[in-house]
Order: structure tokens, then sequence, then C-alpha cells
């Protein structure tokens, strides 16, 4: 695969699209603590792996109508942060659920006002995973969107699960509902099919945001796409998921 720069890139936030507003992410990041364990009889330091660390850090420009209303209220209760690296199927995205832990503005001397603004992943890792819409799609009616090729698995590979995130930035009508399904070979021979667990919650209203996983032993197929129904005029939304490779609990 081909470098890539970091053009073309969004960044969403609790169903609000900071992406022209931000002059920077300076960090996105996932760690493990590690545990010191040495014996009385090494000469060097053991450890284990310990708790999971995550953040993702970036710089808004003054927005009094967008990202200013996102971000200078931090909230008590959970955020989704949503980084699209680029606005095309399959391309990496980086999710967390996260605490807003810090907002720091400043008014440089050559007139710039920005905002600093620090997360930090909450109960559950950093998923880096596919985007399974183009950026933000919009829906006028029911739609079976487009699959998306997580690659071809080993064997037992894909017997872990997934996480999906949602971000909902617009929605006129009564409801929607937004779905994922699977395919083995993207409907050549093998049907799409819901995932179980693989739903949303139905939305009414926005901006909205939601995090679903399905159980952790769940076989999932090769093929993922996004597919919504429901009674509604419009609906703007964007939609990633993590296939999970190994049994570890995130």
């Amino acid at each position: 695969m081909a470098k890539e720069t970091g053009l073309g890139a969004n960044f969403y936030l609790d169903g609000y699209d900071l992406s022209s507003d931000t002059a920077s992410l300076s960090s996105i990041s996932k760690s493990i603590d590690t545990l010191p364990m040495t014996g009385i009889d090494k000469s060097a330091q053991e450890r284990k792996a310990g708790q999971l660390k995550a953040g993702i850090s970036w710089t808004n420009y003054f927005n009094p109508t967008n990202s200013h209303l996102a971000i200078s209220t931090p909230p008590r209760v959970d955020r989704i942060a949503t980084y699209f690296h680029k606005t095309t199927l399959g391309a990496p995205v980086a999710c967390e659920v996260c605490k807003e832990t810090n907002v720091k503005s400043k008014r440089d001397n050559n007139g710039s006002y920005l905002h600093d603004v620090d997360t930090l992943a909450n109960a559950w890792w950093l998923d880096w995973g596919l985007a399974l819409t183009a950026g933000k799609r919009v829906d006028t009616g029911a739609v079976n969107g487009t699959g998306v090729d997580f690659g071809d698995p080993t064997p037992a590979a894909y017997n872990f699960g997934l996480q999906a995130y949602l971000q909902v930035f617009a929605f006129v009508g009564t409801n929607i509902t937004i779905k994922l399904q699977q395919s083995n070979d993207n409907a050549v021979g093998d049907p799409y099919a819901d995932v179980t667990g693989g739903g949303f919650t139905v939305v009414t209203a926005a901006p909205n945001k939601e995090r679903i996983a399905t159980a952790r032993n769940l076989a999932t197929k090769r093929w993922l796409r996004v597919v919504s129904s429901g009674t509604f005029t419009s609906c703007t939304f964007a939609v990633a998921a993590t296939i999970n490779i190994t049994d570890m609990t995130i």
C-alpha cells in the first residue's frame, strides 16, 4: 500500500462535524500500562500488561455556531470522538468513547483564537477500524449501503465480534433504523444478512451518537455494509466498525 498524507480527513464529536474547524489533531494514542512484577532472582525488570489507555487531542478554531457549541462545556457523560483518515469507504477510522477532560483557549499575538481540547478513553480502548460510510452519508429513504472488504481472514481470525460507532449530524422525520449486515463474498454467493447485535438504537433526533458491541465470541464475515430503514425524509450520518482479531477484552 502506498504512503498517504493526512489531507482530506474528517473529525466528528457527538454528532458535530468539527472537520472545517479543526486545525490539527496533535495526538491519537492508545497504549497499555505495565505492571512491574520483578522477582528478587531477576537482574532486569519483569512486567505484565495492565490497564488500557487511549485519547485524542486536537486544536479547534473558534466557531461560535459549531465547534464552540460542541466543546465549550465539557459534559460529565461520555462522548464519542471519530477520526476519518479519508472520506472514502474502507478508509482507516479511529473511534473512542471518552471523557472530555480539558479545553484550553488561547489568543495568540497574531490575532488567532484557538481551543486545545483533550479527551481520555473511558471504559474501552480506542478502536482503529474501517469506514462503512464515505465520511458523512445522506439517506433520503431506505438504503442498502455498499459493502466494505475487511480482508480475507485467517482461520479463527474473525471469531471475536466487533464494535461499531455511529455519528448522526442531521435528521428530518420520525425514526430511522441503522444496522450492519455481513457477507462472505459481497453477496456474490452469500447474501447479506443482519449482524447479530449489529443494530444501533432507533434514531429520532440529531445530533446523536452511539457505540455498539456484539458478543465477544461472534463469528464475523469478511464484508460489512450499513443499511437504513424507517420513516424519515433525510438523515446525515457516519458509521465505522472494528472487527476484533483477538479475544482480548477491550
